[in-house]
C-alpha cells in the first residue's frame, strides 16, 4: 500500500464563506436523509394498516421504488446542476421530495404510497449538494466540509431507529409520511435562504458528456467503492438487528440504545482520522486502509455472532470506517473530476450509491435465507477485499 507522505502541511481553517456553505449544507443533507431514514425500520409493520400492506412483494417494491428512481435521475439532475447551477435543481428537487410524501401521507393503499415514492425518487439532489459544498470550499479543507455531510449519514441513520417508532406510535404511518415531507420543506427553505451563493467560473458550466465520466478509470474505481460501501451497509443491517436482539435481549423500540452509542463512538475516532488525512495529505493510503478496516471486520464477525460486547465494538470498528470513507470518496471524486464536470461526475458517483442501497437490501435478504448472518459477513468481506484491490489502482490526487 501507498505511504503517506511525511510532508506536514499547515491545518487551514474554514472561511466563514466555507463554514457557512458546508454546515448549511450539511443541514440541508441531514434534513433529507432523515426523511428517508425515517421510514425504514417500521415501514414493513405500519403498513399492514394500509390496502395490500400483508402482501410483503408490495412492501417492498414501495420501500425499493425510492431508490430505484433516485438512480435514474442522479445523472441527470447532477448534468442540470452544472449547466443551470445548484441551488435551483436543489430547490426543484426537494418540491418533488415533498410532494412524493403528501401523496404518501394521503395514500390509502399501498400502490399510492409506492407512486409516492417514486416522485420523491425523482428530486434526486444528492449529486447537487455534494458539488455545491466542492464550489464552496478549497481542496485542502474539502475532506473536512464532506465529513459534515457524511457524518450527517450516520447521525440521521440514528436518529430515524430512535423517531420513527415514536412518530408511528403517535401519529400513525400518514402523521410520520407527513413529518417526511415537514422535513423536506425545511430543507426547500434551507436551499432557498441559508446557502450563501458561491461564485462560479465560466469553466464550470461547460456541458460535458456521460463519456467524460464513464473513461475516467479514477471516477469509475469510486463509483465501484461506494456501491460496494452502501452494499455492505445495506446488507449488513439485514442481520444486525436480529443478531443484537439476540444477543442483548433487545426488540425493534429499543435496539437505539445499542445504535446511537455505536454511531457516536465512531464520530469520535472518525473526526482525528480526517483531520490527519488533510494534515498528511493521505488520501490514498486511507482509502485503502479504511477499506481493509471493513473487510477485516466483516471478516471477524462470523466468529463474533456468540457475544454481545465483542459484536458492538466490532460494529463501532465498521463504523469508523464507513464514515472515514463516507467522508473520504467524495472529496476524490470532486478532486479527480474536471470542474466543469464535477456534477455530472458525483452524479454517476451518487447513482452508484443508490444502486448498491437497493442491491444490498435485495441480495442480503436472500443472502440471509440462503446462509443466515454468516453468509452475509463473509460475502460483504468478500467484497470488500475486491474493492480494496480496484482501490489500490486509484492515482493519489496530491
Amino acid at each position: 500500500m501507498s505511504n503517506p507522505s511525511s510532508a506536514r502541511a499547515p491545518v487551514l481553517k474554514l472561511t466563514p464563506l466555507e463554514r457557512r456553505a458546508s454546515l448549511s449544507l450539511a443541514v440541508l443533507f441531514a434534513a433529507r436523509m432523515l426523511g428517508l431514514f425515517l421510514l425504514t425500520p417500521i415501514f414493513a409493520v405500519a403498513a399492514t394498516t394500509l390496502v395490500g400492506g400483508d402482501n410483503p412483494a408490495r412492501v417492498g417494491l414501495a420501500l425499493g421504488a425510492y431508490g430505484l428512481t433516485q438512480a435514474a435521475m442522479q445523472i441527470p439532475l447532477g448534468m442540470a446542476s452544472d449547466r443551470y447551477g445548484r441551488r435551483p435543481v436543489i430547490v426543484f428537487g426537494m418540491l418533488l421530495f415533498v410532494l412524493g410524501g403528501v401523496v404518501c401521507a394521503l395514500a390509502s393503499s399501498v400502490d399510492w404510497v409506492t407512486v409516492g415514492r417514486v416522485i420523491q425518487g425523482l428530486g434526486a439532489v444528492s449529486a447537487a449538494i455534494t458539488a455545491w459544498i466542492a464550489d464552496a470550499t478549497r481542496p485542502e479543507v474539502r475532506t473536512r466540509a464532506m465529513a459534515l455531510v457524511g457524518g450527517s449519514i450516520g447521525i440521521s441513520f440514528a436518529l430515524s431507529l430512535v423517531l420513527s417508532p415514536v412518530l408511528v406510535g403517535e401519529f400513525g404511518l400518514s402523521g410520520l409520511f407527513w413529518a417526511i415531507s415537514l422535513l423536506g420543506f425545511l430543507c426547500l427553505l434551507i436551499a432557498m435562504f441559508f446557502v450563501p451563493p458561491v461564485p462560479r467560473s465560466e469553466a464550470d458550466i461547460v456541458q460535458a458528456t456521460a463519456r467524460d465520466v464513464l473513461g475516467h478509470k479514477d471516477l469509475l474505481r469510486l463509483n465501484f467503492g461506494v456501491f460496494c460501501l452502501h452494499f455492505i451497509l445495506m446488507a449488513l443491517f439485514m442481520v444486525a438487528p436480529g443478531l443484537l436482539g439476540r444477543l442483548g435481549g433487545y426488540d425493534s423500540s429499543s435496539l437505539w440504545q445499542v445504535y446511537l452509542p455505536v454511531i457516536l463512538a465512531s464520530f469520535v475516532f472518525m473526526v482525528p482520522a480526517v483531520f490527519y488525512i488533510e494534515r498528511h495529505k493521505a488520501y490514498k493510503a486511507s482509502l485503502e486502509w479504511a477499506v481493509l478496516g471493513l473487510a477485516v471486520v466483516l471478516g471477524l464477525l462470523p466468529w463474533l455472532e456468540g457475544a454481545f460486547y465483542p459484536a458492538v465494538l466490532a460494529l463501532v470498528g465498521f463504523f469508523v470506517a464507513f464514515n472515514i470513507l463516507e467522508a473520504l470518496q467524495p472529496s476524490l471524486v470532486s478532486r479527480a473530476a474536471p470542474p466543469h464536470y464535477k456534477g455530472l461526475a458525483l452524479g454517476f458517483y451518487n447513482t452508484a450509491q443508490s444502486l448498491g442501497v437497493f442491491a444490498g437490501g435485495v441480495l442480503g435478504g436472500m443472502l440471509v435465507r440462503w446462509g443466515g448472518s454468516a453468509a452475509v459477513f463473509w460475502t460483504s468481506a468478500m467484497l470488500a477485499v475486491v474493492w480494496l484491490y480496484t482501490a489500490r489502482g486509484f492515482r493519489d490526487p496530491k
